[in-house]
């Protein structure tokens, strides 16, 4: 039996308890109104494994009764004893809700027939979180927000924030958003009740100092950015990331800052609120040189920061930002207010230790950050992602972080599937509560058969294939119609080096797509073990497969194209731009089914720019 994170102590016992049609939930006197409400989420999942829902009432258990038993314990931790005359699970109310999660996924294996065991866990982090950008490219529809907490909360996350630049409808801001499918005020207070009943923090997420794209290229706006012109500059995907920084000069720039954070933080009842604070690339380069000349950038930084933070306090939040500026110098820290969270970010397989143990050094408070390691990718690079995420949860343990927060990002447009994203979820899920951590292979089996329900437990395995398969990224054509049209010229050299670089993946290509067919025809083949509720999710990820393959197609015309260059058969280069449209036609489908327009119509564009290239030759 599967169990995801896995208990720190799970025992079993002789003989089984069943859940008839005529058992009860139990709930006793000293359980409050929010597990009430919690006891309820609990019997509507529990119908939807077994078939029917018990009866919830409040008192003293009885024999064949399911019995929640509120202690005044103030962790996450729970014991659940599953015996053949009663179920009693016992906790506070952060562990009630975590055990009940447990029983769920016994349920969902065992059915009503339970085996007796005895269960005693909590988690080895307290706070363990998922981060979901939600500006770069797409905004999800609220239904698949909600859907993302039901998941998390089944994996004992407890914290979820979302990355927002310009999409949210801010009521003084349009310019801000006027082009996009922004999130609204009433949809964050939705979304904020639904995942407090769920056990989940949403923590309000804005950036307030670099990556201000639309909101310093505004016309209204543009004079606060720290680059002169920002409103005039040319658009382009590599710019977006590393322009539009606040000008911290100016007096008007923390005023109308301060403003958003005032608007925004008001909609949330979590305690904590992130200022980002993150890549401010262009700090002292522009409008600001010359106070940087005066006091150095670190100083430009932490005060703006500091200033921030002071009024996040004045808000009723404690404030929280992105460590990778701060790394640079962290004796700063100290000058933050006492409390600040400092988000350590690092995203490689084999993450170097130097920054969380220098900010450990420094007294902070710090989260450590993962990456599922999605973006720019069709499917996420799950061995990498497994790699980062294990490394980076053993750091939190071993310096004793405050939390665990697990990013997925939406670089360049956020190209994948915010589904596909769900496998690295659970590995920050499972890792941070558990850092006694189950290997690649193991954990994809258990991942497979508990959120895909695929009796061979096969399927995550099969995808992690993918990553060895990728010839020509979304990321190099991206940077390679930006070279060629023209629409980044500081970038030039940048992106003929990156694209030159990468070209030795299309080493092998032909057997790359090979393989990718083979990985197709696996998935397929998987549809007869998959829960049919769970069997959508292959059209998914055969489109996207598909689409590896055509891009690695594209990136053998190019090469030879433009690089002289000769990788595998060149194919018709006509009849491939056409199979791209037909592509492009599934893929904005499957966009449309869980996120709004927002950005779709640039990634249609450079698909379509694509097909226009290829028709210039045959």
């Amino acid at each position: 039996m599967n169990l995801i994170p896995q208990p720190k102590k799970a025992e079993r016992r002789e003989g089984e308890f069943t859940i008839g049609y005529g058992s009860f939930l139990v709930l006793e006197e000293s359980c409050g109104p929010l597990l009430t409400r919690q006891a309820g989420l609990f019997l509507e999942a529990l119908e939807g494994v077994i078939g029917y829902r018990p009866a919830l009432t409040k008192g003293k258990g009885r024999a064949g009764d399911m019995i929640l038993r509120q202690n005044d314990a103030p962790g996450q931790g729970y014991t659940l004893e599953i015996r053949p005359e009663e179920v009693v699970l016992t906790g506070g109310e952060k562990g009630l809700w975590h055990g009940m999660q447990t029983l769920l996924q016994i349920a969902g294996q065992q059915g009503a027939v339970l085996p007796a065991m005895s269960i005693c866990d909590e988690p080895d982090i307290e706070n363990r979180g998922f981060y979901h950008d939600v500006t770069r490219g797409r905004v999800p529809k609220l239904t698949w927000l909600k859907k993302l907490a039901d998941r998390m909360a089944f994996y004992k996350l407890n914290q979820m924030q979302l990355y927002i630049e310009h999409t949210f409808l801010f009521r003084d801001f349009s310019e801000i958003w006027r082009d996009d499918t922004p999130l609204t005020a009433e949809e964050i207070l939705e979304l904020d009740r639904y995942c407090l009943e769920r056990g989940i923090e949403l923590v309000p997420s804005l950036s307030t100092f670099g990556h201000l794209y639309k909101v310093l290229g505004s016309k209204h706006y543009s004079h606060l950015c720290e680059l002169e012109g920002s409103e005039a500059m040319p658009f382009s995907l590599r710019g977006r990331m590393h322009h539009h920084t606040i000008n911290v000069s100016s007096p008007e720039s923390a005023g109308f800052i301060k403003g958003k954070i005032r608007e925004f933080a008001a909609l949330f009842s979590s305690g904590q609120f992130n200022i980002c604070a993150d890549e401010t690339f262009d700090l002292g380069k522009g409008r600001s040189s010359g106070l940087e000349k005066e006091l150095g950038v670190h100083r430009l930084y932490i005060d703006y920061v500091k200033e921030l933070c002071e009024f996040v306090i004045s808000c009723g939040k404690r404030p929280m930002f992105w460590g990778d500026v701060i790394t640079g110098a962290p004796e700063l820290l100290k000058e933050l207010p006492a409390g600040t969270v400092c988000l350590n970010w690092g995203y490689a397989k084999d993450q170097r230790e130097d920054e969380t143990r220098a900010l450990d050094g420094a007294g902070a408070i710090q989260y450590l950050c993962p990456g599922v390691c999605g973006w720019n990718y069709l499917i996420p690079l799950l061995e990498d992602a497994y790699s980062n995420i294990k490394i980076m949860c053993t750091y939190a343990r071993k310096y004793k972080a405050a939390g665990v927060l697990n990013t997925d990002w939406g670089d360049f447009l956020h190209i994948n599937h915010p589904e596909f994203s769900i496998p690295g979820m659970i590995y920050g899920a499972a890792f941070s509560w558990n850092t006694q951590i189950p290997d690649f292979e193991e954990i994809n089996r258990q991942i497979s058969e508990m959120e895909y329900g695929d009796s061979t437990g096969r399927l995550v395995g099969v995808l992690a294939k993918t990553q060895a398969l990728n010839g020509f990224t979304w990321e190099t054509a991206v940077r390679f119609k930006e070279l060629k049209t023209g629409a980044a010229p500081e970038y030039e050299e940048d992106h003929r080096q990156y694209i030159q670089g990468h070209m030795e993946a299309l080493e092998g290509v032909d057997d790359k797509n090979r393989r990718l067919e083979e990985v197709t025809g696996e998935l397929y083949g998987l549809l007869p073990h998959m829960d049919s509720r769970n069997r959508p999710a292959v059209k998914a990820f055969v489109v996207a497969a598909e689409g590896i393959g055509l891009f690695n197609e594209l990136g053998k015309i190019i090469a030879e194209r433009d690089y002289g260059l000769k990788y595998g058969e060149k194919p018709d280069s006509w009849e491939l731009a056409e199979r791209l449209e037909v592509w492009l036609y599934h893929y904005k489908e499957l966009y449309r089914s869980v996120s709004r327009e927002s950005e779709l119509g640039r990634i249609q564009e450079i698909v379509v720019w694509y097909g226009d290239y290829l028709r210039e030759q045959r």
